[in-house]
């Protein structure tokens, strides 16, 4: 399988450098936006394949511009309290999938992104 590159987005440092890690271990190339400002050239500069976009801090319409801004992107959303309306609701505005932002669940919902990334 070839490397995922993954770009995360989480507004808390310390949670970001923890699911940062848990991606790392899996060989995959994660790239930190620093904070929202920074995340459109962060995905330009590094084409990710995947994105893991915190929805806690983000706009409701962010999932869906990004999606139409970069297509192939797939787009992992977290949110503490997902559930399966926001599950719904994410996947109607471009998110592949959305989970906690707890590692384990992060690390599972990119690696079944890897698998569509390297099938296509």
């Amino acid at each position: 399988m070839e490397p995922l590159n993954v770009v995360l987005y989480h507004y808390d440092p310390r949670t970001a450098q923890t699911l940062a890690a848990g991606l790392s271990q899996h060989s995959l190339s994660v790239h930190l936006a620093h904070d929202h400002e920074d995340l459109r050239p962060t995905i330009a500069r590094r084409r990710p394949e995947v994105l893991v976009l915190n929805m806690e801090t983000s706009p409701d319409d962010e999932v869906e511009m990004l999606h139409r801004e970069f297509p192939q992107l797939s787009i992992v959303c977290t949110h503490r309290l997902a559930d399966d309306e926001m599950w719904t609701e994410a996947l109607s505005r471009g998110a592949s999938d959305i989970c906690a932002p707890r590692q384990d669940e992060v690390v599972r919902t990119v690696m079944r992104q890897r698998v569509h990334v390297n099938a296509a």
